[in-house]
């Protein structure tokens, strides 16, 4: 499984609840978009996932933006992803972001809004935050890596769901590499 966070926003810890923790602890892969804004929050998600590839975002402590790169590349359930808190152009920029890097899907952060859009060359991803919603439906994704049963890996693709902190399903997620 690969779940994908943003938008922590905590000085506390890393704000996980309900099913949202539940993923993070159990994804083979935990994508954050930045904003932890405290070390505190960054170390505490580290510590709760097995393998977590993180962004800093604008409001990540100076501390935070030495630890972690502004944008990345992470192949993951046979997708390749590219990782940017924010981009700026709206989603012509984030998709010429995705392109630039042969992305699949490019997953950010910043808006606290989650959304799902197709475009022509790649999936956009926003999980919104999934702590600080401020005043969007609070989120996270999961995706798994699903295939036709035949073993062949060019059928293999990625379903999930973009969910609230307490698994309601917000919208389902489909990406076929």
């Amino acid at each position: 499984m690969i779940a994908i966070f943003s938008d922590t926003h905590s000085n506390s810890g890393h704000e996980l609840t309900g099913e949202a923790l539940r993923a993070a602890r159990e994804a083979d892969t935990v994508i954050h978009a930045g904003d932890f804004t405290s070390t505190v929050a960054l170390e505490s998600f580290q510590r709760e996932c097995d393998t977590l590839f993180a962004v800093h975002g604008n409001a990540d402590s100076a501390t935070v933006r030495d630890r972690l790169p502004t944008a990345r590349v992470v192949e993951a359930g046979g997708v390749r992803f590219a990782v940017t808190h924010r981009r700026d152009g709206g989603e012509m920029g984030l998709a010429m972001f995705g392109r630039s890097r042969d992305a699949d899907i490019v997953v950010s952060g910043h808006t606290h809004r989650p959304t799902v859009i197709e475009t022509e060359d790649c999936l956009l991803l926003n999980p919104g935050s999934h702590a600080q919603p401020r005043g969007n439906r609070p989120g996270f994704i999961v995706l798994e890596a699903t295939d036709d049963g035949n073993g062949d890996s060019d059928d293999t693709k990625l379903t999930g769901e973009l969910r609230q902190p307490d698994g309601t399903v917000l919208e389902s997620i489909v990406v076929s590499p």
